[in-house]
């Protein structure tokens, strides 16, 4: 197709050019981690509750796995290069209009500008580059997600000081809130289009173009190649998912909160947490889940996909734990114990696409990933509602402190449980469901064991 053929490497094209190109996408689409930036300054300017200023957030994430489940086979049809030009205008727009809607007053315009359209545009960013980068790096599936996957994470380490210090210069009434949304809008749109022209292809869908002189990995084989369609009718993706939304609910709790969180936390200690270093906080949650994505995809190709996942539901429910029982006497505990669950957050995202690769193949891996991301769509509403409305609901008891979040944290105690136990049933799919050597697209395992494109 002409969409996709445009975009396709030219002979001695590297293919570590193609990670700053998803890089440019998901560190401006990772933006979204810092919303919790601008809850105090929205609920003191425009009067609104917790659970209220989080609906932006939410709709966003809800946003984002809708659009990537219906986009999912539209980027595989049309390519990366047009999945990044359209989540890159729906993105920015997005911006554009909460910055109508919080400069009038009017919050209806924010939530539909920063959640509906920017959420669209969350989506189709988040899994443009996925399957692509995969193909580029066929043997090492985990690390190749990982490095798409990671900027994404590391999105709000650069927004998070970055709107403090718009929302400083402007002022946090609705017209400083209003500029920041415009700047950064357009500033994101500028920054974007450098990965819509940097993005190509493999040639023939392979990983053959690695620049000059590099030796051409090996691909690993096939053993399962399953379309998406068939995918949804297997006990593995409803398993997955499962865990993705549970992995997901748990983290994106205290990533939509943390701000507020901590400032919560210790307001009646003799060091209270400013705004300022609330901010840091959020930062360096960010920069716990950047990490994460890149560290624990890279283990996952070594230690397997399900035992990783072990790792991020078991312990992260042990975090949880150390937070409700110590974490309002020590500020150390609550902060490392809150940087790992994120680190564990992160990696999950990053390892999912390859577990679909071992799962199902590369046959439709975008389209499925897609589909699975409604798990997110799911938990981007749960995470923060349960955190949001337990806390709400201490504040009119008249509770104040770490008490507001000890029962949403047993919650997500509970929500990682259930995620270990569907890890659990996840085998390999059975041959019923893959799809016939001869199909168009099916990557054939050759005769010595490779993959023949």
């Amino acid at each position: 197709m002409p969409a996709r053929s445009c975009t396709v490497a030219p002979p001695g094209w590297s293919r570590w050019l193609v990670p700053p190109a998803a890089l440019s996408i998901h560190l401006a689409i990772g933006q979204v981690y810092a919303w919790s930036v601008f809850k105090p300054p929205l609920e003191a300017s425009l009067g609104l509750s917790g659970t209220a200023s989080a609906l932006p957030f939410q709709v966003a994430i809800a946003m984002l796995g809708l659009s990537a489940a219906f986009g999912g086979t539209l980027v595989e049809r049309n390519g990366p290069r047009w999945a990044m030009a359209v989540s890159a205008l729906c993105f920015c727009a997005g911006f554009l209009v909460a910055a109508c809607g919080a400069g009038t007053r009017q919050y209806w315009l924010v939530v539909a500008g920063y959640g509906l359209i920017g959420g669209t545009g969350l989506g189709i960013g988040y899994i443009s580059p996925v399957s692509t980068l995969i193909k580029w790096f066929p043997d090492r599936p985990g690390l190749a997600s990982g490095i798409a996957i990671m900027g994404f994470g590391g999105g709000a380490l650069i927004a998070s000081p970055w709107s403090t210090a718009l929302l400083s210069a402007f002022g946090k009434e609705p017209a400083g809130i209003a500029k920041t949304f415009l700047v950064m809008g357009l500033a994101y749109g500028v920054f974007m289009t450098l990965g819509v022209l940097l993005i190509r292809v493999p040639p023939d869908g392979g990983g053959a173009g690695e620049g000059a002189g590099a030796a051409p990995a090996r691909p690993v084989a096939a053993t399962a190649e399953v379309s998406a369609r068939t995918a949804l009718r297997t006990p593995q993706f409803w398993c997955l998912w499962v865990v993705l939304c549970a992995n997901v609910t748990a983290g994106i709790g205290i990533l939509e909160k943390a701000a507020p969180m901590i400032m919560d936390f210790f307001a009646e200690s003799s060091s209270p947490v400013t705004a300022t270093a609330a901010a840091g906080f959020v930062g360096l949650l960010s920069l716990a889940n950047m990490l994460g994505r890149i560290v624990w995809s890279s283990v996952s190709d070594a230690a397997g996909r399900k035992n990783v996942y072990r790792l991020y539901l078991g312990a992260g429910a042990l975090m949880y734990l150390l937070i409700a029982l110590t974490g309002g006497s020590s500020k150390p505990v609550l902060i490392v114990c809150a940087a790992v669950i994120l680190s564990f957050y992160g990696g999950g995202f990053a390892t999912v696409p390859a577990y679909l690769k071992d799962l199902f193949g590369t046959y439709q891996v975008g389209a499925i990933h897609g589909r699975l991301l409604t798990a997110w769509s799911t938990a981007g509403i749960l995470g923060p509602l349960i955190v949001n409305a337990i806390a709400d609901a201490g504040k009119s008891a008249g509770h104040t402190g770490p008490g507001l979040y000890t029962t949403s944290f047993f919650v997500m105690i509970g929500v990682l449980a259930l995620g270990f136990a569907a890890n659990e049933f996840i085998r390999p799919v059975h041959p019923r469901h893959h799809e016939p050597a001869g199909a168009p697209g099916r990557t054939a395992v050759a005769p010595d064991g490779g993959v023949a494109l």
